[in-house]
C-alpha cells in the first residue's frame, strides 16, 4: 500500500481546485461583496444564508453552525470520505498526478478508500447496463421506452439502460473488473441466498440515480415481463452512498437551472423527469421511492437560495386519489419553504409523460403554467369533504380550513384567501376572519403547551384540560354573545318564549366549546330535564373536559339589578342571538345566490331573493325599526 502523500502535492491539489466551483456542486451561491460569496449553509438547516467563502483565499465559514476549513475539508464533510480519498478525489479531478513519501506511484484501484470504491462500482455497472440495451435481449427495454416516446438518442441522453435477465450477470461482469464479493454486498446492486450473492436488478429498464456532483450511487428499475414477481418500481436499498431521502432523480441534470431560474418542479417518475426536461421544463426532479420529505427540502432550498427573496417549487402530482393524498402530503411540509409552493393536478389523471406523448411537449408546458398556489388546492380539497348546502357542513369546513389558510405566510395574501374562502362557503367575511384569527393564535402557542379552560375562582376548584376546546376569546364581540347566550339560557330557560327557543335549537356558534355546549343544551332540553336537574343534565351531555365550563357559565353574573333589568337583559341577549343568526344565514343565501346567478330566472334564484327580504324584515322587526 502506498505511504502518505507529499505535503506539496497535497498543496498543489488544494491551490488549483476552484472552491466555489466545488461548492456550487451542492450549494447555490451569490455574490457577497468583492471576492466574497454567501449561500444557505449545508451543515445546517437555516433560513438566512450565513455560509460564507472566500475562493480567493480558499475558504468556507458558517457563522450560524461555526463549520469551516478548505476545500479538503469540505468534501470531507460533505461526502464524509476520509482526507487521503478526498485528496485523491481531488487529484482526479484536476488530473493532477500525486506521489507518496514511499515512492509509490499510489494506491491500487483495490485499495482506494471504500467510498471511491463504491463510486466505481456504480460508474461500471451504469456502462453495462448501457450498453445491454442495445443487445437482442434489450429490444424489451427499448420497446418500453419507445412507447413512452424516448427514442436510442433521448434515452443516450439520460443514460438509460437494461438489466439482463439472468442471475449474475451484473456479478460476472464487476469481479471481472476486480470486484470482491464483499465490496459488492455494500453497493445495494446485490442480493445474497444461500449460494452467495446474485443480480438485485434483473430484466428492468434501469435509470441511474445520481448525487449533486453528478456520480451515479444507486439505480431506479422498472419491470418489463409478467413472469417478473417483484414491484413494479425497484431501487437501490439504503447503502453507505445511496439515502433515498436525500436524493432527486435528475437533480444533477437540473441543478443549474434550478439556481438561475430560482424553480424546481417535483415530478412523480423517472419518465415524467425525462419529459418534463425533453419538454423544456429542465427544473424537474423526482423523489425516489419515497415521499418529498424533510431532507429532499433542505437539498431543495440550497440550491433556490430560498431566502424570501423569490422562488418558487412547483409540485404535479396524478389527479386520482393517491395525487391528491400526495398533494396534502406536500402542504405538510409547505411551512419549510420560504419560496412560494405550487401545485399541478391534472385533471385527466395523466401525467407528464402521458402529455408529451398523446398531447407534445406543448401541453407539459402548459400543465405546469396552471400551476395554483398550493394552499389553494388544500383548502378546496378540504372543502370537498364537507356539504356546503348545510348550516353544519360549512361550520366544519370553516373549521377545517381556517387553519389552512391561517398558514398562508404573507400576510398581504392571508386576507384575501380569507375573503375567498367566506365565498366559497357563503359565509360572512368576519366570521372567516375571526375564525383564520384564532387558528394564527393558537398556531403561536408553544407544541408541548397544554391548552386548558381557566376557570374563575367561584366556579371549579380545579382547571379542566381541555385540549380539543381552546376557551373563547371573549374580548370578541361575536364570542362575547355567544358566551352571554348561553349564560342565559342556562341561568333563566324559563325566561324564553317559544319563538325564542326555536330560534337558539336553530343557532349555531362559532366558537367550538361554545357549539358543544349548546349541543349539550338542546340534548338536555329534549330529555325534558326538570328545573332542578337542568345544569347537571347539560353537564352530562358534553364532553367531559366541559363540564367545568358548564358550571361556570351557571355561576357567572348576570348584569341585572331586578326583574325588569333581568327580563331586559335576557330579551336583548337573545334577539341580540337571533339577529347574528340572520346575519350568519343572509351570507350563506348570498354565497348561494352567487352560485345560482348562472339561472337568474330559476325558482332557486327567487327563492333565496324572497328569503333575504324575509330575513330583513325580520331583523328590521327585532330592531324596532
Amino acid at each position: 500500500m502506498a505511504g502518505l502523500i507529499k505535503r506539496e502535492d497535497i498543496d498543489e491539489v488544494r491551490n488549483r481546485t476552484d472552491l466555489r466551483e466545488v461548492v456550487e456542486s451542492y450549494v447555490t451561491l451569490k455574490s457577497a461583496g468583492i471576492g466574497s460569496y454567501k449561500g444557505l449553509c449545508p451543515f445546517h438547516d437555516e433560513r438566512s444564508p450565513s455560509f460564507h467563502i472566500r475562493p480567493q483565499l480558499g475558504t468556507f465559514h458558517c457563522f450560524g453552525c461555526g463549520e469551516s476549513g478548505d476545500v479538503i475539508a469540505f468534501i470531507q464533510k460533505m461526502d464524509h470520505s476520509s482526507f487521503t480519498e478526498t485528496v485523491e478525489l481531488l487529484a482526479a479531478r484536476i488530473n493532477y498526478e500525486l506521489h507518496y513519501e514511499d515512492g509509490g506511484p499510489g494506491p491500487r484501484r483495490e485499495d482506494y478508500g471504500k467510498r471511491q470504491r463504491l463510486v466505481d462500482a456504480h460508474k461500471i455497472a451504469e456502462e453495462f447496463f448501457r450498453a445491454q440495451l442495445a443487445t437482442e435481449e434489450g429490444a424489451a427495454g427499448r420497446e418500453f421506452l419507445a412507447g413512452r416516446g424516448f427514442d436510442p438518442e433521448v434515452t443516450a441522453q439520460f443514460s438509460v439502460g437494461y438489466a439482463p435477465k439472468g442471475w449474475d450477470a451484473l456479478l460476472k461482469h464487476l469481479r471481472a473488473k476486480g470486484f470482491a464479493d464483499d465490496e459488492l454486498k455494500l453497493t445495494g446492486m446485490f442480493s445474497e441466498g444461500n449460494r452467495g450473492i446474485y443480480d438485485r436488478f434483473r430484466g428492468r429498464v434501469m435509470w441511474p440515480i445520481r448525487d449533486l456532483s453528478g456520480a451515479t450511487i444507486g439505480f431506479g428499475a422498472r419491470k418489463l415481463y409478467e413472469d417478473d414477481q417483484g414491484p413494479k418500481y425497484l431501487n437501490t436499498p439504503e447503502t453507505s452512498l445511496y439515502k433515498k431521502s436525500q436524493v432527486l432523480y435528475g437533480l444533477d441534470l437540473a441543478k443549474k437551472q434550478i439556481s438561475k431560474s430560482r424553480q424546481i418542479v417535483v415530478v412523480e417518475g423517472y419518465t415524467d423527469v425525462m419529459a418534463c426536461h425533453l419538454a423544456g421544463i429542465t427544473t424537474a426532479v423526482a423523489t425516489c421511492g419515497t415521499a418529498f420529505g424533510t431532507d429532499h427540502i433542505k437539498i431543495a432550498r440550497r440550491l433556490l437560495q430560498d431566502d424570501g427573496t423569490g422562488g418558487e417549487v412547483i409540485f404535479t402530482f396524478d389527479g386520482d386519489a393517491a395525487g391528491q393524498k400526495a398533494a396534502l402530503r406536500a402542504f405538510e411540509e409547505d411551512q419549510r419553504f420560504i419560496a412560494q409552493t405550487y401545485v399541478c393536478v391534472e385533471p385527466t389523471g395523466a401525467d407528464p409523460c402521458d402529455l408529451r406523448l398523446h398531447r407534445g411537449d406543448e401541453a407539459v408546458r402548459e400543465l405546469i403554467g396552471l400551476k395554483r398556489p398550493l394552499f389553494e388546492f388544500a383548502i378546496r380539497a378540504e372543502l370537498k369533504k364537507f356539504n356546503l348546502n348545510t348550516v353544519e357542513g360549512r361550520v366544519q369546513a370553516l373549521r377545517q380550513t381556517a387553519p389552512i389558510v391561517a398558514q398562508i405566510r404573507d400576510s398581504a395574501i392571508r386576507p384575501a384567501y380569507a375573503r375567498e374562502l367566506a365565498g366559497w362557503l357563503g359565509m360572512n367575511n368576519e366570521d372567516v376572519n375571526r375564525s383564520v384569527g384564532a387558528s394564527i393564535k393558537r398556531a403561536r402557542l408553544p407544541k408541548n403547551a397544554e391548552q386548558q379552560m381557566p376557570v374563575p375562582a367561584q366556579g371549579a376548584e380545579q382547571p379542566v384540560a381541555a385540549p380539543a376546546f381552546e376557551r373563547p376569546d371573549h374580548r370578541d364581540p361575536v364570542m362575547r354573545l355567544e358566551r352571554q347566550a348561553l349564560e342565559v339560557v342556562i341561568q333563566q330557560p324559563q325566561r324564553l318564549q317559544d319563538e325564542q327557543w326555536q330560534a337558539f335549537y336553530e343557532a349555531r356558534f362559532m366558537a367550538p366549546a361554545h357549539s358543544a355546549v349548546h349541543d349539550g343544551i338542546v340534548a338536555a332540553s329534549s330529555a325534558g330535564a326538570s328545573a332542578t336537574s337542568w345544569v347537571e343534565v347539560i353537564r352530562d351531555e358534553v364532553p367531559e373536559q366541559l363540564r367545568s365550563f358548564v358550571s361556570e357559565l351557571a355561576v357567572t353574573s348576570i348584569p341585572a339589578s331586578d326583574e325588569h333589568s333581568l327580563n331586559r337583559y335576557c330579551a336583548d341577549i337573545i334577539n341580540g342571538l337571533i339577529e347574528l343568526q340572520i346575519t350568519h344565514r343572509k351570507a350563506e343565501l348570498i354565497g348561494r345566490l352567487q352560485r345560482a346567478e348562472m339561472e337568474p330566472e330559476g325558482e332557486e334564484y327567487a327563492q333565496i331573493n324572497r328569503e333575504l327580504m324575509e330575513l330583513e324584515m325580520r331583523r328590521r322587526i327585532l330592531r324596532g325599526t
